[in-house]
C-alpha cells in the first residue's frame, strides 16, 4: 500500500490539492445557503466574488426589512468569507441603505 492509501481523507485535502476545491458556482451557492442559514435573511445578489490566499471573500446582497414601496426597503450589504472548501469562515455587514438610493460614496462599486 502506498502512503495516499494510508492517509485520511482529512489530511488529504489539508495538503491542499487544487482537486479539493470546489467550483466557483458551489463556492456561490455555498456561500449564500449558509449566510441566510445564518441570519434568516435571503441572499438576492453577489456583488463581488474574489478567490484569496485564504479561501474566498464574497460580498452578498440581503433584504433586511421589506417596506412599502418597495424602493423604501432596507438593504445589507455583508462581506462574506469563506475557507478554500467552501465552507463559512466569518461575515461582518459593511453597509445598510434603502433599495432605492443610489450609492455615490464608494466609486467603482466598492
Amino acid at each position: 500500500m502506498n502512503d495516499s492509501q494510508n492517509t485520511p481523507k482529512s489530511s488529504r485535502r489539508d495538503s491542499g490539492g487544487a482537486e479539493e476545491q470546489p467550483a466557483p458556482m458551489e463556492v456561490l451557492r455555498q456561500a449564500r445557503a449558509q449566510l441566510a442559514e445564518l441570519t434568516g435573511m435571503n441572499a438576492e445578489t453577489v456583488t463581488s466574488f474574489e478567490h484569496t490566499e485564504d479561501g474566498w471573500t464574497l460580498e452578498i446582497e440581503v433584504l433586511e426589512l421589506a417596506r412599502v414601496p418597495d424602493t423604501m426597503s432596507l438593504m445589507a450589504s455583508y462581506q462574506v468569507d469563506l475557507d478554500p472548501q467552501g465552507q463559512l469562515a466569518g461575515y461582518r455587514r459593511v453597509r445598510r441603505y434603502e433599495r432605492g438610493r443610489s450609492d455615490a460614496r464608494r466609486p467603482g462599486g466598492r
